[in-house]
């Protein structure tokens, strides 16, 4: 039987065994409760995707105020746009393979707040800078804090989540994280060009997101721990407790109190980085690096640029950012739209299809001249790279037990973070030299690796309790 909440979303009545950890999750019904709940985690990733899709935007902002400076005359003798999304993504990769396994350490919950709070206030800090240096540093400060926050959310969020709920979940997540690409991108459409009260637009960007980014953080103090993780810590009566909050939260009454013998509480209680390589999970580790540094060229390479790839198919600066705020409007709505069908079809063939989208689409795009073909095909791929990403973040955070979730996915995760400090630099030089073309050309190749890497390797995990995949 399916019941539709007052949440607009489908409510699919399972059975489930409610004497244990995972069957009582998993009783969770599709309510307002749970759906707020899983909004307020979404609202710091928000913040995470705030940030990155900035990089491309306020650069031009920061050209235009005399901080950087393009070609030799940069920093490190590259064009500083490079640096910075590159000391971003450098960032991004120390805070998810070195700081992400703390979650797993001292509690999803923790590890969360602090992580929102870091960002925030070198976010801040970042804005009132005057050098290309500085900025560049307190860039590669921000992205430490979001490598460990996007991570947690990930781990604290497939763990709370119905294994009949988790891709749904994951997609209404980032389409609410992803309200903030055309955001960001309005934004700096408008802001920009100005400068308020003495200070240029580009500050004023990086500032709104700082400040609304500390605002959520007192607004979401109250987050309960993943009782997964208190279980699996030894602390049996704390996950009952936080278990029943959540029942109460969604409306139904709190289960009895499940055994110590549950197969939640039999994991160990501290993982080691030397697990992840263990024969069960060695295959797996090695599909999720090679899919998560080819998929964030197509990802990032295309969003990060799609500015500059605009301005070298022949559009103004200002005609650029404005087709590209239409564009990025896909990324919101395609999740939403994927919300509907995300728990039908397998993860690993959901990542499949919408990299073999984003293969089509960006060959088109690549020999589009028409400014309205260009925001259709541009807007397509934005499209399957919502639909990728919902689909591996929920994808390779199921595939690890709860121990090691957080080092495993942040380990993997982390790849994606250092293709991409490499690939901000490598597209740049591609689009001098090859120009857009090139550059969509290498962004298939990449997606083309993701398809081989998930098809051929990537287990089964549709409707599976985390404890059994």
């Amino acid at each position: 039987m399916t019941t539709i909440t007052s949440t607009g979303m489908a409510n699919d009545h399972i059975s489930a065994d409610r004497r244990t950890l995972a069957g009582r999750i998993d009783a969770l019904p599709s309510s307002a409760g749970l759906w707020r709940f899983i909004t307020l985690l979404a609202l710091g990733g928000f913040f995470e995707l705030y940030d990155l899709f900035e990089t491309g935007y306020i650069s031009s902002g920061l050209v235009a105020a005399g901080v950087f400076h393009t070609g030799s005359a940069g920093v490190f003798g590259i064009a500083d746009q490079a640096a910075f999304a590159s000391a971003t993504f450098l960032g991004l990769f120390v805070g998810a393979s070195l700081l992400a396994p703390y979650a797993d350490r001292f509690g999803r919950r923790l590890t969360f707040m602090c992580a929102l709070a870091w960002y925030g206030v070198f976010s801040l800090l970042m804005a009132f800078q005057q050098s290309a240096e500085m900025i560049i540093l307190f860039r590669f400060l921000v992205g430490i804090g979001l490598g460990v926050e996007l991570v947690t959310i990930d781990t604290y969020l497939s763990e709370w989540v119905p294994a009949h709920l988790r891709s749904r979940a994951f997609a209404f997540s980032f389409f609410v994280q992803f309200l903030s690409v055309p955001a960001v991108a309005l934004m700096s459409w408008w802001l920009v060009p100005q400068t308020i009260l003495n200070l240029e637009g580009w500050r004023w960007v990086v500032i709104a997101g700082a400040v609304c980014s500390l605002v959520i953080w007192l607004i979401r103090k109250n987050l309960p721990e993943s009782a997964r993780w208190l279980a699996q810590q030894g602390r049996h009566q704390e996950a009952h407790q936080v278990l029943s909050a959540m029942e109460k939260r969604c409306g139904i009454e709190p289960g009895e109190d499940f055994s110590n013998n549950d197969a939640a509480t039999q994991l160990p209680k501290k993982g080691k980085f030397s697990e992840i390589w263990a024969p069960a999970y060695r295959k797996r580790t090695l599909m999720l690096v090679v899919m998560n540094f080819f998929q964030a060229i197509g990802f990032f390479g295309f969003g990060n640029w799609l500015p500059a790839l605009l301005s070298g198919k022949g559009a103004t600066v200002t005609h650029s950012l404005l087709y590209a705020f239409f564009i990025t409007l896909a990324y919101p709505l395609g999740s939403l739209i994927c919300s509907r069908y995300a728990d039908k079809i397998e993860n690993k063939w959901q990542i499949v299809l919408s990299s073999l989208m984003t293969v089509v689409f960006g060959t088109l795009f690549a020999f589009m001249t028409n400014p309205v073909l260009m925001i259709i095909c541009g807007f397509l791929i934005t499209y399957s790279n919502a639909w990728l990403t919902f689909s591996y973040h929920a994808y390779q955070t199921e595939i690890f037990p709860t121990h090691i979730r957080a080092r495993a996915v942040g380990f993997c995760y982390s790849f994606s973070r250092l293709s991409t400090v490499f690939s901000s630099i490598l597209i740049g030089i591609i689009l001098q030299y090859a120009g857009s073309q090139g550059v969509i050309a290498f962004i298939v190749l990449s997606m083309l690796m993701v398809m081989l890497s998930v098809g051929i390797y990537g287990p089964k995990t549709r409707g599976m309790d985390l404890e059994n995949i």
